[in-house]
């Protein structure tokens, strides 16, 4: 599931929209752009720059240029995916604007400020933000559409880089490269009965009509999809660990629960929803069993003990990766930590778990951390490790030698704009397009608004 983009809110920009300045144009309504036929109203152009200001969004230029440009794209991209029956899928866009509502409603304080905060009733500010990630999603996958298939070769990555000029040319902060052993606490078997007794018991309560899956998932379960009711929305067979796979592919009553699940996040129970072709919407329950603070101290004990027989030369760390550790991403690859931001072993020091940063900081390369205890945020769980220092690369301006993927990721984003560019000029020119009087006198992104 995607991470909704972070919204600034504060009393500076509440004064800041209220005090909006009208333009010079009169206030009544009035139809600015047309494209194809689809009209664009003032009201459009000014709802979309309070919500802008409100976001803190960057407006580059006037305002009254871009913005009327920026929702005549975005038609663009719309008629496209009418064209290739392209839709959102709604309950994926229902569980976006859940999060931004409870993100407003937690930050202003409660849903009566909210509502004061944009000036329109609860209902029609959901309303409002339904139709914007439904075009944000649809614009997306028109975007994939238009640019899909793009792969550098070296010798276009090479080619690239060349013709940056020398200031746009990246820098690059300081890297590291480390490794890491992971030891997770035993799990106290009376807790994990007691874990598997609660989801019974759910599960019974669920299936003799009691209340609803998705009141015990939002009162209980312990996944980010609580508030959600449970509900993950459409996936693939891919998209979950197979062991969850196994049983939501082979669901078949929505009023019935499934068995126990037990994955690397935890217990789960399950219930369909709807299977649509190869893609399942289920509701789950996870309760994650507790460990004591005596089974962790454990855990790094035992880390420290083979730390002494790393340091003594019994093991290498590679060997004791591979042998010991139980972090699957990294154990088969002799313990290195890989960026999930880049795919690369190099990280900066913020895209580190903050707990790794902090042993990092003061080691020289070589060395091997004292056993602590970090948060794996992946399954929400405190885990035992030690971390080895393999590599430090200092700063430095972005070379072909050092930093071929991020160039290569560079040009491929540069491709990718170009495609989108070439799209939009060719569906403009094949389009029908006025520019009311007042609104065109404008220094536009994109060539061919103005017909002649």
């Amino acid at each position: 599931m995607k991470t909704i983009r972070n919204i600034i809110i504060g009393t500076a920009v509440a004064a800041t929209l209220c005090a909006v300045a009208a333009p010079k144009r009169n206030a009544i309504d009035e139809v600015v752009w047309i494209v194809g036929d689809q009209p664009i109203f003032r009201s459009d152009v000014e709802e979309l720059y309070q919500q802008m200001r409100t976001e803190g969004t960057p407006l580059a230029g006037d305002p009254y240029c871009t913005l009327p440009e920026q929702i005549a794209v975005e038609k663009l991209f719309l008629h496209q995916a009418r064209l290739d029956t392209i839709e959102a899928p709604e309950n994926q866009v229902q569980s976006s604007v859940d999060r931004r509502l409870e993100f407003f409603v937690s930050n202003l304080g409660s849903r009566e400020k909210v509502e004061q905060y944009f000036r329109k009733s609860f209902p029609a500010l959901r309303e409002q933000l339904l139709e914007v990630m439904r075009n944000n999603y649809i614009t997306e996958q028109v975007q994939s559409n238009i640019t899909k298939g793009v792969k550098a070769t070296p010798n276009e990555v090479k080619k690239y880089f060349s013709t940056l000029p020398e200031d746009s040319i990246p820098y690059v902060p300081m890297q590291v490269e480390a490794q890491i052993i992971q030891l997770n606490p035993t799990v106290p078997k009376q807790e994990i009965e007691d874990v598997k007794a609660r989801l019974r018991d759910y599960a019974d309560r669920v299936n003799r009509g009691e209340i609803p899956f998705s009141t015990l998932a939002i009162m209980y379960s312990e996944d980010g999809s609580a508030m959600q009711g449970g509900e993950l929305g459409f996936h693939s067979r891919a998209d979950f660990v197979p062991e969850f796979s196994n049983v939501a592919f082979n669901l078949s009553d929505p009023d019935r629960v499934s068995r126990i699940v037990e994955t690397e996040y935890g217990y789960h129970i399950i219930q369909l929803i709807e299977k649509r072709g190869e893609q399942v919407n289920v509701r789950h329950i996870l309760l994650r069993p507790k460990v004591s603070s005596a089974d962790l101290d454990l855990a790094v004990h035992r880390l420290d003990s083979l730390r002494k027989e790393i340091v003594g030369g019994t093991f290498s760390f590679d060997e004791a990766a591979r042998i010991v550790s139980q972090d699957k991403d990294s154990r088969n690859n002799r313990g290195i930590m890989v960026n999930p931001k880049t795919g690369s072993s190099r990280f900066e020091m913020q895209d580190l778990p903050a707990e790794v940063a902090r042993r990092i900081e003061t080691m020289n390369v070589g060395d091997l951390s004292q056993a602590f205890v970090m948060k794996d945020q992946t399954k929400n769980r405190d885990v035992a490790v030690i971390v080895r220092l393999t590599e430090r690369i200092p700063g430095h301006r972005a070379t072909l030698t050092e930093d071929y993927n991020m160039i290569k990721q560079m040009y491929e984003n540069h491709r990718r704009q170009e495609m989108i560019t070439e799209w939009i000029e060719k569906k403009i020119k094949d389009t029908y397009i006025k520019i009311e009087e007042g609104w065109e006198n404008c220094d536009f992104k994109y060539e061919g608004w103005i017909k002649k």
